[in-house]
């Protein structure tokens, strides 16, 4: 995730979508000659059992794999590159409100922007229809969550004197990340949080000065996104 936000930002592409050659070329579009693709990463634990099924072990596999953004893409269908403009009509997503139902967070909506107010205990968001999607406004209700998990009472989530200055930038990271696992644990990978970008120098900046900062942010942000799909099992 990390890699393609940087990528779209040195591009300058203003889609989030990527997808793989055969992808593409599935929907009946083609890759311009010449293109630069991305290579990510899938990592995954694969089991290995005993031969007398007693014992299991696991190794690391790794294994490349190459996207190239929508803007890289000729002969798209419309609908794969249409932003829909902010209607009046909400269409809720069942399990993305069941996620935020269950959490048992205090969301309240109407105000200007999304944030959360430590506090008050609560998260402010803008009235649904104002997103330029449904799946932004659940990338940006769980991006709100996030920091909601870094209650005392919750994850207790501090970064301390190694972070200094950094640390706002830090905690914005994670949210952001946990964010993204959690829609794409929900299945809407196309979804982000509206004006983003105003953190890239932030980050960049925290990533710079930190080699390994990237490493605390992910945890972080898998412990965050783990706490808030973890409401989906509670009765």
């Amino acid at each position: 995730m990390l890699l393609l936000w940087s990528e779209a930002a040195e591009r300058g592409y203003s889609s989030n979508l990527w997808l793989t050659y055969k992808q593409a070329e599935s929907m009946g579009a083609q890759v311009r000659k010449g293109e630069r693709s991305v290579m990510c990463v899938f990592f995954d634990k694969i089991k290995k059992e005993s031969d007398d099924g007693q014992d299991e072990t696991f190794y690391p596999m790794a294994k490349p794999f190459w996207l190239f953004n929508a803007a890289q893409i000729d002969g798209l269908p419309g609908a794969a590159l249409t932003v829909s403009a902010a209607s009046q009509e909400f269409c809720p997503v069942s399990e993305a409100e069941q996620v935020l139902a269950k959490t048992g967070a205090t969301i309240r909506h109407g105000f200007d922007g999304a944030f959360y107010v430590p506090s008050r205990d609560e998260i402010c968001l803008p009235n649904r229809e104002h997103f330029t999607s449904e799946v932004n406004y659940y990338a940006t209700a769980l991006h709100e969550l996030a920091h909601w998990t870094g209650s005392e009472s919750r994850l207790n989530r501090t970064f301390g004197k190694r972070f200094g200055d950094d640390v706002y930038a830090m905690e914005e990271l994670v949210a952001e990340l946990s964010a993204a696992f959690s829609m794409g644990f929900l299945g809407m990978v196309d979804g982000t949080i509206e004006n983003h970008a105003s953190y890239l120098d932030g980050w960049i900046k925290c990533l710079k000065a930190d080699k390994s900062a990237i490493f605390t942010a992910a945890s972080q942000a898998a412990r965050a996104s783990d706490y808030i799909l973890a409401s989906r099992t509670n009765p």
